[in-house]
């Protein structure tokens, strides 16, 4: 029996659409939203009608009757208590979107597409691998102040994804394995995985810097500026998350017009290249105890996998801990069909929001 499978992962100013059948993609959409058509909504869940006519509008583009479908799967938002894997998109999971318990952040619309799309249908609507998934265990938890407890933040989609990749190239299973992955885009997570689960994490704003990141600052700093009176909180946040790393020095987060600059003698762009991949590094070295140095290997994802010259730099600094596998790019739609299919294979199971 084959199954076919829609993939819905919305962004700030696009939907991004793909249908699979089985593990082979039929097609893929990326539909651009105008920015005066997305400004009309006051509030980012308001939109869902909106992009689900988008959406239908693919499957009909592409001579796709809905009925055709298996399952329907977005991706997931921030969304708190999650664990890795899928979930059914139930009615407490709908409501807790809808009441502002997640965090605002377009993901959170995939889950709701997807049920819009499949409840008609009479067809399951799923999420898969939520950016919230928090699989740590009590130690990585804990931090000096007792009112603050990490949770994982990080992309752990992709990361999953292409570790299951990397495991079927070693002959092995996901869950076997122990790895380091970084994922490195336009912020720079990376993470431990041991046994299928991320057991540690370093987030965008919590280490390496990155093209539009500024990663790790000593907080007294931080402190400081946020009481000096000349920063709003949004714009502190803009600092930290949008306009800051590569962005701040140089005014763009593209690394092509970066590594031009290198090319052309810019010594100062040299320094920024390399001390972006100098702490993208050390954060991978910061997790090698987490799993007591025995790593398999290590995995580079995103964007910036695609440089020679970044991997280059990294390489000589990590290659000691463990092999070394290059995954460039993402494909988040891969990853949230490939995940379902397992499901509707009975692979593995789904579970279900709230119990």
């Amino acid at each position: 029996m084959s199954y076919k499978i829609l993939s819905i992962n919305p962004g700030s100013t696009s939907t991004k659409v793909a249908l699979y059948e089985d593990d082979q993609n039929i097609f893929t959409e990326m539909i651009t939203h105008y920015a005066e058509d997305i400004q009309k909504f006051d509030d980012i869940l308001d939109q869902v009608d909106f992009r689900a006519d988008f959406v239908h509008s693919a499957l009909a583009k592409h001579d796709v009757r809905p009925a055709e479908l298996s399952a329907v799967v977005g991706r997931g938002g921030l969304i708190p208590n999650m664990r890795g894997g899928g979930y059914l998109v139930n009615e407490e999971m709908i409501d807790v979107i809808r009441s502002g318990k997640a965090s605002p952040h377009a993901s959170n619309l995939g889950a709701l597409l997807a049920q819009k799309i499949a409840g008609p249908l009479g067809i399951n609507a799923y999420i898969y691998d939520a950016v919230t998934t928090n699989e740590f265990p009590d130690i990585a938890a804990v931090t000096g102040m007792p009112d603050v407890r990490r949770d994982s933040k990080c992309h752990v989609l992709n990361m999953k994804a292409v570790s299951r990749r990397v495991a079927v190239k070693y002959g092995k299973s996901f869950e076997d394995m122990r790895l380091i992955v970084a994922h490195m885009g336009g912020g720079i997570s990376i993470s431990a995985i041991e046994n299928g689960r991320i057991i540690d994490s370093i987030g965008d704003d919590a280490g390496p810097f990155a093209p539009e990141r500024s990663g790790s600052i000593p907080l007294f700093y931080i402190i400081d500026m946020c009481y000096s009176g000349l920063y709003s909180k949004k714009e502190m946040s803009a600092r930290i998350r949008g306009q800051g790393g590569l962005k701040a020095y140089f005014g763009t987060a593209d690394c092509r017009v970066i590594e031009e600059k290198i090319a052309d003698g810019d010594e100062h762009a040299k320094l920024m290249y390399e001390a972006m991949a100098y702490q993208v590094a050390k954060g991978i070295g910061e997790l090698a105890p987490v799993l007591r140095g025995k790593i398999d290997c290590t995995i580079l994802t995103g964007g910036l996998a695609w440089s020679t010259m970044f991997l280059d730099m990294l390489r000589e600094r990590i290659g000691f801990l463990a092999p070394v596998e290059i995954v460039a790019g993402e494909d988040e739609m891969e990853a949230l069909s490939l995940g379902v299919l397992r499901i509707l294979r009975g692979d593995e199971p789904a579970s279900e929001y709230g119990r």
